[in-house]
């Protein structure tokens, strides 16, 4: 059965500790704006899938009755950075399935202030669930005094540079570009535009990343209404219905481990196979693909997940994003946002503002941000632990 996203909403992403709300303010917030933009009631949605990381266990419940209390299951979802995602896909399978006509997907988190640590729980890092992506990591690179997260991203980045001669300016790259993206998004986190020499000039992370390469801590939430073909049909919303064509998700393989390196441990094979099955089943390639939002929690993570996606060969990302392929004039816009660097990164809420983006974007509601034209977009959302969701979507009903 085929499915539609008809509705979408956000909050601003925030600075954790600068707004007086709680998480359930958050996705009263972006929940309302979904179910307004689709022109329904939550007396419509049969189920709901809620994503986050840091809070209690039933805080989906907690933060949806917000919307009502009307006795729909709700299901409480945690995949690390690909939470929104996740919560995405059991929205998209319960309506392709044929269980559900309508279906809400919310995605919220409220976060502290300062770096993710090693998911070590009490600081036991053999019960941290990434204990084996670190141990990679570790044994190749050692363990220095850096954020645990921004270590193996920035190890990875290291690689890459060792192995394809990738530049530290190519790095920044992103980060300026993504900057620059953000620039037009009233619902991003930051908005200032940066250089490429002022990225690499701000303070060191994890050489090489600088902290205006890496995804901020930030409160907020993103909501998305999944429906059926004919639930479209007997609402009239035809009109503003984004089709999902295909959606993968992928999680570590052997081969994420078998080789050491930081590259595949951090989830780019995970990355290369989920867009293969997405690809395969929708008959579409990245060739037809117009804006893409992608997990670029890391500059260098949008440069492996240019690889992973097929939009160059490997080692030539940093090439490409230099040369202006994946900002406004290029082949692709990608993270028109400003992605996770500059919109921000509220874990559970991520993949579902990234479909916001899109969903707006195929509509042509982008405002100062539009990509012309576009009609195919593609969403990734990757966590560490490991998950990877790709999400294919095309304009009109």
């Amino acid at each position: 059965m085929r499915t539609y996203v008809v509705g979408v909403g956000m909050t601003r992403f925030e600075k954790p500790e600068t707004r007086d709300w709680q998480y359930w303010d958050m996705v009263r917030e972006a929940g309302s704006g979904a179910l307004a933009d689709a022109g329904i009631s939550y007396t419509d949605v049969e189920q709901v899938p809620v994503g986050y990381c840091f809070q209690a266990s039933t805080a989906g419940q907690r933060a949806a009755y917000e919307l009502g209390l009307t006795g729909v299951p709700v299901y409480n979802v945690n995949n690390n950075c690909a939470t929104g995602a996740s919560a995405l896909m059991l929205a998209r399978q319960f309506v392709e399935g044929g269980v559900s006509d309508c279906v809400l997907a919310l995605g919220f988190e409220k976060m502290k202030r300062g770096s993710l640590g090693s998911g070590a729980d009490g600081g036991d890092f053999a019960t941290s669930p990434v204990a084996r992506h670190y141990g990679v990591m570790a044994a190749r690179h050692g363990f220095e005094m850096s954020p645990p997260t921004a270590q193996i991203f920035g190890d990875a980045a290291r690689e890459h540079m060792e192995r394809y001669g990738t530049t530290e300016a190519q790095l920044a790259a992103v980060g300026a570009k993504n900057h620059r993206h953000s620039a037009n998004n009233p619902y991003a986190q930051f908005q200032d535009v940066y250089s490429v020499e002022e990225v690499l000039a701000a303070k060191a992370v994890h050489r090489p990343l600088t902290r205006l390469q890496c995804s901020p801590t930030s409160d907020g939430a993103a909501a998305a209404v999944v429906v059926s073909e004919r639930f479209a049909e007997r609402h009239g919303l035809q009109d503003r219905a984004v089709e999902i064509v295909a959606q993968a998700m992928t999680t570590d393989t052997e081969e994420s481990f078998a080789s050491g390196s930081c590259v595949d441990v951090v989830g780019q094979p995970m990355s290369r196979e989920a867009a293969r099955q997405v690809y395969e089943r929708s008959g579409l390639g990245i060739e037809d693909v117009d804006v893409v939002e992608l997990h670029d929690c890391f500059s260098v993570n949008e440069l492996l997940t240019y690889e992973a996606l097929g939009m160059c060969a490997e080692g030539e990302s940093g090439a490409l994003v230099e040369s202006g392929a994946t900002t406004y004039g290029g082949r692709w816009v990608v993270n028109p946002s400003g992605g996770l660097i500059s919109k921000g990164h509220p874990l559970g809420a991520t993949g579902i503002a990234q479909v916001a983006e899109l969903v707006w974007q195929l509509r042509g509601q982008a405002e100062a941000r539009q990509v012309q034209g576009a009609r195919v977009g593609l969403a990734h959302n990757i966590g560490l632990g490991g998950a990877a969701v790709v999400t294919l979507l095309r304009a009109g009903a």
